[in-house]
């Protein structure tokens, strides 16, 4: 007696486990149709790798629906941004303080800037791609290289409203000022 409750037991642990390979698969095929469709996922399926790489490999935005864990694996996040680089927004801190991640955004996003670690507003290359799409964005930038001459020329050049956000000792240079004309 005491054996067929264990090989009922072992059945029924089978039965789940199939159950849970089949949600899988489901979730996937979901997520192929839709990245976006993740939202509607249990959470076991936002925190499983594969799920999630398949939901932003359909459509990046999905990472806003990955589990926090994810959030912060930069295979995912990069892949995400390769699709939309908007979505760094949703990226771990940690990996907002990655350059990596944050230049992968900021190169064709220059607003991704804004969510830059303060140690990557203050990174000359990173305000340098952000502004070369963005010029406004140089208001994220670290006051430093807000007084950045090269910086300033490149961000009044894209838009002149950046000189609005430059250094008072830049606002009163002539080759800058001769920018908005």
């Amino acid at each position: 007696m005491e054996e067929n409750n264990i090989n009922e037991e072992l059945e029924e642990n089978n039965k789940i486990e199939e159950k849970q390979e089949i949600d899988k698969e489901m979730a996937i095929s979901k997520v192929k149709e839709n990245g976006k469709s993740l939202e509607f996922l249990p959470y076991e399926m936002q925190d499983d790798k594969d799920v999630v790489m398949e939901a932003i490999s359909q459509d990046g935005e999905a990472l806003e629906f990955a589990s926090d864990r994810l959030k912060d694996d930069k295979e995912i996040v990069m892949k995400a941004i390769s699709k939309a680089a908007w979505t760094a927004f949703y990226a771990s801190e940690r990996l907002k303080a990655d350059k990596e991640v944050i230049m992968a955004s900021v190169t064709t996003y220059g607003q991704t800037l804004y969510y830059a670690s303060e140690e990557l507003r203050d990174d000359e290359e990173v305000v340098k791609a952000a502004i070369s799409n963005k010029g406004l964005i140089i208001k994220y930038a670290s006051f430093r290289l807000r007084d950045n001459k090269e910086l300033a020329e490149i961000a009044v050049k894209q838009n002149k409203e950046a000189y609005h956000f430059l250094s008072a000792r830049l606002k009163q240079d002539e080759e800058i000022k001769g920018l908005l004309n």
